[in-house]
């Protein structure tokens, strides 16, 4: 399994859900630290999902994140 980061604009998207037409991909665009409240209060429970914010959060990945969504 692997997992990807990097910045994109709308004008790179070729789908809603990713980069073919056939794939089954929901895309969830949120600020990083409402990710984390949410594995925080239960409602993330994937495990890759927590693992990779998890993750994040330590690695510092994320420290310049400027939580565009908010």
């Amino acid at each position: 399994m692997h997992f990807f980061i990097a910045e994109y604009s709308d004008a790179q998207r070729t789908t809603s859900g990713g980069g073919v037409d056939d794939e089954a991909i929901e895309v969830l665009e949120l600020p990083f630290s409402q990710a984390l409240q949410m594995v925080a209060d239960g409602e993330i429970r994937d495990g890759k999902a927590v693992i990779l914010l998890q993750y994040l959060q330590t690695s510092g990945l994320m420290s310049g994140n400027s939580d565009k969504s908010d």
